[in-house]
């Protein structure tokens, strides 16, 4: 069985006109084998930094995030649409746009 590595950290960003709905893009990670769910946050909401010991795919459905990665000083703003997945053990914080956000996650265990 060939061996797939990924980087710590891979952005896939939204191409094409409208933004795939909640449904759509839950349905896509039920397709992967991965269970979602759903969470919202206010305005400019700050989560502190922080790592897991699993890999984990998140998904930006509306508003936007940006994600930090502390000790590089290296930021990515997901809007409607964007993907990132992150490898256990990198490390990150999260502030939310000034429109609030809604993202889909699941843990790759």
């Amino acid at each position: 069985m060939p061996v797939t590595t990924m980087s710590p950290v891979r952005i896939t960003r939204w191409r094409g006109g409208q933004h795939p709905t909640l449904d759509k893009i839950t349905r896509q990670l039920d397709l992967e084998g991965l269970r979602p769910y759903t969470w919202s946050c206010t305005p400019n909401f700050r989560h502190a930094a922080r790592s897991h010991g699993y890999d984990k795919t998140l998904y930006c459905v509306q508003g936007s995030f940006e994600i930090e990665f502390p000790g590089s000083n290296a930021r990515i703003t997901l809007s409607a649409g964007d993907r990132i997945d992150l490898l256990g053990g990198v490390r990150y914080s999260m502030i939310v746009g000034p429109s609030g956000a809604q993202g889909v996650e699941a843990a790759r265990r």
